[in-house]
């Protein structure tokens, strides 16, 4: 590298997506399974990221726009930072290129994420400070635990595109979070999405119920064994 970039790069708020509380609002309670049929079956992130374990604690389902974090390896510069760039109902999305020798974040950034109105944080590297980050009450979803300290140095990036657990994420998209991992849909997406959404939720909610009442096979996949496409051999 001829030379350094800069330690902290921000996107500024006004060139930033946001979706509104009614966008929001729509993927209140849907589960994260929905959201990846709705998105032809993938939309999920990595399923090392995963709701941090806190025992006897169940896992809340969260739904906020992204607030976006390229943190790098074994850095905290840029979180500490981004707590500026914070707004109501935000869920901090932080990329450290997966990296798992140090933690990404601990419990004082967890607690300030709460302080300044942040509803969960999603990191592709562990944390630490397990008992700390339990009395924040902030919604974490992690790679595990991991008590190595971070440096405090950047470079970082935040509000830009980032990669994280092989999806693309940017702020402004949506993220849904709960027991099963962490689901994203894009923000040019978020309409097409919350329109397939309604029959997505009827047609499982009925094979739900039918299910409960005793269903031993589907009729449609009796129809595919009744078909030429399956075949009994000796």
């Amino acid at each position: 590298m001829i030379e350094n970039p800069p330690l902290i790069q921000i996107k500024k708020s006004t060139s930033r997506n946001r979706p509104s509380q009614k966008q929001i609002d729509s993927f209140k309670d849907i589960p994260t399974s929905f959201i990846c049929d709705a998105l032809s079956g993938y939309a999920a992130l990595d399923p090392a990221i995963k709701p941090l374990s806190i025992p006897g604690k169940t896992v809340n389902h969260i739904v906020g726009p992204a607030l976006t974090v390229f943190s790098g390896a074994a850095d905290v510069l840029g979180m500490a930072i981004a707590l500026s760039e914070i707004q109501e109902g935000d869920i901090v999305v932080n990329c450290v290129n997966g990296f798992q020798g140090t933690a990404a974040v601990g419990d004082r950034i967890a607690g300030m994420i709460r302080n300044n109105g942040g509803k969960g944080l999603v990191t592709d590297g562990p944390m630490r400070d397990l008992n700390g980050i339990i009395e924040t009450g902030l919604d974490c979803f992690c790679t595990g635990l991991n008590p190595n300290s971070p440096y405090n140095s950047g470079p970082a990036k935040i509000g830009y595109s980032i990669d994280i657990g092989g999806k693309t994420v940017n702020s402004g998209d949506i993220v849904v979070a709960d027991t099963d991992g962490v689901a994203v849909v894009p923000f040019d997406e978020i309409d097409e999405v919350i329109n397939k959404l309604q029959r997505i939720v009827e047609v499982e909610n009925a094979m739900d119920k039918e299910v409960s009442e005793g269903l031993k096979i589907s009729q449609k996949a009796l129809d595919f064994i009744n078909s030429d496409q399956v075949i009994y051999t000796d």
